[in-house]
């Protein structure tokens, strides 16, 4: 019975990792965005690192959607992309908990 117990419980430890894995990178693509948006200082380091790895995991979003506006096509296209991670690793953490 403690086996059975144990296989649950990794389980839900797994489904919990994949979970917040998607929430950091959602929560890189928002910080992204308000960097871009509320004009940071392109040149500091902390931009530079933030811009390193947002752009990877935005995936094919960026360009996606063109609204004649700079600031909307940011937040549409790299909004679409946190979304993007919080559902695909929502449903993985779904399945490794069945």
């Amino acid at each position: 019975m403690s086996y059975e117990y144990r296989t649950y419980r990794g389980q839900g430890l797994a489904a919990r990792l994949v979970s917040g894995v998607g929430a950091l990178f959602a929560i890189i693509e928002i910080v992204y965005i308000l960097m871009l948006t509320l004009g940071a200082d392109q040149s500091n380091r902390f931009f530079t690192l933030i811009k390193s790895w947002a752009e990877p995991l935005a995936l094919f979003f960026p360009g996606l959607f063109h609204t004649g506006n700079g600031n909307l096509d940011i937040v549409v296209n790299y909004g679409l992309a946190a979304l993007f991670w919080l559902v695909v690793t929502g449903l993985i953490a779904r399945v490794l908990t069945r």
